[in-house]
């Protein structure tokens, strides 16, 4: 059985409707890649998953059950960790702070999370509003791991970085992956980054689910039909 499930998923954002029938599973300990051109329903897709906005049709279904009607903050506690797109750390609290404000108890503490980003370990007293934005990153990374999550969500993790900061996330996620066998949902436009992660993709046109399989099945015509690549 499939840790999470997307059957048939629409989603409305007020009267304009956003997704058409999203369909997507997740193994236990998989990498999945959802992927698709800007605008195409992947952030949406997230929301929906985190109960930040309600399915008009479908089914989500997380480690056997049923999401509709569950708040945000009940979907956590199940085991969904979710790093947001633009980070989002508490600005004023410290990093210290932001990595024990929603911690549960599990495999990953606060040394573990230092271990995984030594840089936060040499800023923990200080606030996360004088963070870089690869230290900010980092700490919305460590932030999700504190909750001890069964499912982690990346959305857009590398986006804006410098190069080798961005390469840093990536070893990090290759290094969770190898070490942790944790189920990863990652949102990425870097191919070559994501081939080296991923074991599955889901692409995305106009709200809807138009390709998904192994990764390595990827091609480049798929890849320039759906992906502008």
């Amino acid at each position: 059985m499939s840790l999470l499930e997307l059957e048939g998923v629409e989603a409305v954002y007020g009267t304009t409707q956003a997704l058409f029938g999203v369909d997507l599973a997740l193994g236990e300990g998989e990498v999945l890649a959802l992927m698709g051109r800007n605008g195409m329903g992947k952030s949406t897709t997230v929301k929906v998953i985190c109960r930040l906005l309600p399915q008009s049709a479908g089914l989500v279904r997380f480690d056997g059950r049923l999401l509709a009607g569950m708040p945000a903050h009940r979907v956590a506690r199940l085991g969904v960790g979710l790093v947001p797109e633009g980070r989002r750390c508490f600005a004023n609290l410290t990093v210290r702070e932001n990595l024990i404000a929603a911690a549960r108890p599990g495999d990953w503490t606060l040394a573990r999370v230092h271990d995984l980003f030594p840089r936060l370990a040499e800023r923990a007293g200080q606030r996360a509003a004088l963070l870089s934005g690869g230290e900010q990153q980092m700490l919305a990374i460590g932030r999700a791991l504190m909750t001890n999550p069964k499912l982690l969500i990346l959305d857009e993790a590398t986006e804006g970085l410098a190069p080798i900061l961005r390469q840093a996330i990536w070893d990090v996620i290759a290094r969770i992956k190898r070490e942790t066998g944790l189920s990863i949902l990652v949102i990425d436009k870097s191919l070559r980054e994501l081939s080296q992660v991923a074991d599955k993709a889901v692409i995305l046109e106009r709200g809807r689910s138009v390709w998904s399989g192994a990764f390595s099945d990827l091609d480049a015509g798929v890849a320039g039909q759906y992906l502008g690549v």
